[in-house]
């Protein structure tokens, strides 16, 4: 059974920086493609930024200079570093894990994604 629990979310004023960890349990074969998703209240669930199984990375428009998606594969585990927060960040974020139907980022809605528990971050003017 594969688990993904996120980490690092929390409030902060704009122009801050917050770190999201993501750790996977469980057997997956590598290399693997992961990403993060955020969901603002009343809003879908839109791609911030995917890492596939060479490690290259693709950001949303909206975030491009700002985030930065990594992965320690010996921990098993996806970060996040969010840095310049904006209020229009705020939301929930979520971490997934994409087990067939290719890499490319935002992963499609398809049931081929293993979804985390989510982390909020709220981010004040």
């Amino acid at each position: 059974q594969v688990q993904l629990v996120e980490s690092g979310g929390g409030s902060v004023q704009a122009g801050g920086s917050l770190r999201l960890s993501c750790v996977v349990s469980g057997y997956i074969s590598s290399p693997y493609c992961m990403g993060w998703f955020r969901q603002a209240p009343g809003k879908g669930r839109e791609g911030v930024a995917g890492i596939d199984s060479d490690d290259r990375a693709t950001y949303g428009d909206s975030v491009k200079g700002r985030f930065t998606i990594s992965r320690d594969n010996a921990k098993n585990t996806l970060y996040l570093q969010m840095n310049s927060l904006k209020p229009e960040d705020t939301g929930m974020y979520y971490c997934a894990q994409r087990w067939r139907g290719g890499c490319s980022f935002p992963f499609a809605f398809d049931g081929n994604n293993r979804w985390g528990q989510g982390t909020q971050v709220t981010v004040s003017s």
